[in-house]
């Protein structure tokens, strides 16, 4: 399974990418597998607030329905909204297609206390 090294990642399955001051944020590859079968996901909308460890949204699989917690606090400046007509997209492409918002942060060393991925890899298979 792989694990970009570029990118954070929350106890929750969730990653981050940094890009120009703001942060990319979609569910792990590890998540999705354990998810199995993404049928819906429920994305909040562009100027909505998110708080570090509070629910921001949900997935659905055929097996369950399961909340996203955001990994750091902050404004949504993006939400990918081509995942409300393909949620397969988080199956088939968790770290490019199937990014869920963008998150403008109010405290970027919230960003810097997530995992790194030889941590994460670490908690998965632990």
């Amino acid at each position: 399974m792989s694990t970009p090294k570029e990118l954070r990642y929350s106890e929750e399955h969730e990653w981050v990418k940094t890009e120009d001051g703001k942060a990319r944020i979609g569910i792990t590859q590890f998540a999705q597998a354990e998810l199995g079968d993404i049928v819906f996901v429920e994305l909040p909308e562009v100027g909505d607030d998110v708080q570090a460890n509070e629910p921001f949204g949900s997935v659905e699989s055929v097996k369950t329905v399961s909340e996203l917690y955001a990994p750091i606090s902050g404004k949504v400046v993006e939400v990918n909204g081509e995942l409300e007509d393909n949620p397969e997209f988080v199956n088939e492409s968790p770290y490019e297609k199937a990014w869920m918002i963008v998150v403008e942060p109010s405290d970027s060393s919230e960003i810097d206390a997530l995992m790194t991925a030889e941590q994460y890899e670490e908690m998965t298979q632990g």
